[in-house]
């Protein structure tokens, strides 16, 4: 089985673990804090803080930038359902707009005309690594007074503008998951140039206490904590931390490999003129974290029948981004008009990408799709000798 994805791991990432746990500071400690300066210096910003999943992220952001009750947030439902909820955790509204059909991402022009009185924030995903038009929305913040928070969970490594993705706003959030180009198991991670966003970040993700226990522990006098507010238990462990360093120094290789072989993706299947592939304009730099490709009209095989072909032939794939608004989750809106948002989700797959990810693998998930066309259409679409490898 060819899967959709997998991180890359090594032994030094294990080693760092292992370092870890054997100098007895298991939970957020001085690994923690080598992560966020690392990250922070890799994207160009001032502080880091590191969380214990992106879902964390979003929520504190949402928090720390006073999105609440009876505030209305803009973002697309074709994207992770965390996202929406992340609004909701907070007391706000999600607003779903409209996405771009080429890039997935938010449309500006649909974006604006949501808009109203009760709009506090636009929620403005990179989706699927591929960086969103965040000089539009920006510009749209601007006009109408509006908090900028990018999720950026897909999008470490990315870059718009010749700038990192984690620059650009206020409050970007990341995702450590496996299926993110680098991984601490789980993790996520907030950048910032504001110091009391970042103060209060890291308030908020350990039960609002007024010392940290690395502080508390290596005092010489005795100290006792007060817990200023309300808060979580949103803190990223040492042991993850330590992973992360090590796949922080990889992310950059590990985004040119991925973009090799989406190179090649690229390169097989443009001729095919039922498939739309990806689009990168310029001054839009993706890590390709997924390589969606969308079925068109005139295509011979619907997507379900190519996933399942791709299936038979022991290849993983997964349908398109999910539109929240259509899960159960979310059925008590009434209402909702997206129809470029469902037509994605319906019509695209999401091919295997990851590092390493062998040649061999490549033609063979490459061949696989000709082979599916062809089977089925009197015009060949592949015209080599198709032999499964050995995997």
């Amino acid at each position: 089985m060819i899967p959709i994805a997998k991180p890359y791991l090594t032994t030094e990432e294990a080693h760092a673990a292992y370092d870890t746990i054997l100098t007895g500071w298991i939970t957020q400690g001085p690994k923690v804090e080598e992560f966020e300066r690392k990250f922070a210096s890799y994207v160009g910003t001032k502080y880091a803080v590191a969380l214990s999943n992106c879902t964390a992220a979003l929520h504190l952001a949402l928090i720390v930038a006073e999105i609440g009750s009876g505030d209305e947030v803009i973002c697309p439902s074709l994207s992770y359902i965390a996202t929406a909820n992340a609004i909701r955790y907070v007391g706000a509204t999600p607003i779903f707009a409209e996405v771009e059909p080429e890039s997935y991402n938010l449309d500006p022009a649909d974006t604006e005309k949501r808009i109203t009185s009760k709009t506090s924030a636009i929620l403005l995903v990179h989706q699927i690594g591929m960086p969103a038009n965040i000089e539009s929305f920006k510009n749209l913040c601007q006009k109408y007074n509006l908090k900028l928070i990018e999720d950026a969970a897909c999008a470490a490594g990315s870059s718009y503008q010749n700038s990192k993705i984690g620059i650009h706003s206020d409050l970007v959030c990341f995702s450590f998951h496996p299926r993110k180009v680098i991984t601490t198991g789980d993790g996520g991670m907030i950048t910032t140039n504001r110091k009391d966003y970042e103060q209060r970040l890291k308030l908020l993700r350990q039960h609002g206490m007024s010392i940290s226990d690395r502080e508390r522990h290596q005092n010489s006098k005795i100290v006792f904590e007060d817990h200023l507010e309300l808060a979580y238990n949103y803190r990223m462990t040492d042991i993850q931390a330590a992973v992360g360093i090590k796949q922080l120094e990889k992310l950059d290789w590990i985004v040119q490999e991925r973009r090799k072989i989406a190179k090649i993706y690229h390169e097989r299947l443009k001729e095919l003129d039922f498939i739309r592939l990806p689009d990168e304009k310029e001054g839009y730099f993706s890590n390709y974290q997924s390589y969606s490709i969308y079925l068109k009209d005139n295509s011979p095989l619907t997507r379900n029948a190519l996933m399942q072909q791709l299936l038979d032939h022991g290849i993983a794939t997964r349908r398109g981004i999910m539109t929240s608004h259509r899960e159960t989750a979310y059925k008590y809106l009434e209402g909702v008009n997206l129809p470029v948002s469902e037509d994605l989700q319906d019509n695209s797959i999401l091919l295997p990408i990851y590092v390493p990810m062998t040649d061999r693998e490549i033609d063979y998930v490459i061949d696989s799709i000709l082979k599916s066309f062809k089977n089925i259409s009197d015009k060949p679409v592949y015209t080599t000798n198709f032999q499964q490898p050995e995997l």
